[in-house]
């Protein structure tokens, strides 16, 4: 007895392949910009944070050359008072606008803003005589901006004791800048004892 085996015929299902053509549409990344509100917005930002820098850089070289030009006269002065004591005799300080005569001497002006010299004054004149330039101390140039410096006198005069010689009161050296304005006003006050204090606009006499 013969007997047959058979074995089914198992189909792999088929599985409906997905291709792309060229009708199909693929999914695209999103695209966004900026809307005309955001842009405008950024630029006056943008505006804003670049007036404040401005001002601030405006705010700092301006305070580091007013104080530098206002320190330069006070230390001079400061200088020249304690050399008087320290040799005994007299040294001066004057405005100058070439270090090798003062402004007084050469029918100039107060203004100390052109520069000054300090030197040993042997006489005591307030002149930088022939004979007394070897003993110019330190020559101190212009400014080189538009700022003044002004004050009442042309030279002064310190005494073996610090005192001034030739003021018939305390004097105030008052540095502008340009244009004038009391915020950045410095001044020294110089006593007839020969003491020297920097003050703002509108104490002793700053204005």
């Amino acid at each position: 007895m013969a007997y047959h085996l058979t074995i089914p015929c198992i189909s792999r299902a088929s599985t409906p392949s997905i291709r792309h053509g060229a009708g199909t549409p693929r999914r695209r990344a999103d695209q966004r910009g900026y809307t005309l509100l955001q842009l405008m917005v950024a630029i006056s930002i943008v505006g804003i944070l670049s007036t404040m820098g401005v001002s601030s850089f405006r705010y700092v070289t301006n305070s580091a050359r007013v104080s530098g030009e206002i320190n330069d006269l006070l230390g001079d002065m400061q200088y020249a008072r304690a050399e008087a004591i320290k040799e005994g005799q007299t040294v001066s300080i004057c405005a100058s606008s070439n270090g090798t005569a003062c402004n007084s001497a050469t029918g100039g002006s107060t203004s100390w803003a052109t520069g000054w010299v300090v030197w040993s004054d042997l006489n005591g004149n307030q002149v930088l005589d022939a004979n007394e330039k070897p003993f110019i101390r330190h020559n101190r140039p212009s400014f080189t901006g538009t700022d003044t410096l002004t004050a009442p006198v042309a030279a002064v005069t310190f005494n073996r004791n610090g005192s001034t010689t030739g003021l018939v009161g305390p004097t105030t050296f008052t540095l502008h800048t340009t244009p004038t304005g009391t915020s950045w006003t410095r001044c020294i006050y110089l006593t007839l004892a020969g003491k020297t204090i920097t003050e703002l606009s509108g104490v002793n006499g700053c204005t």
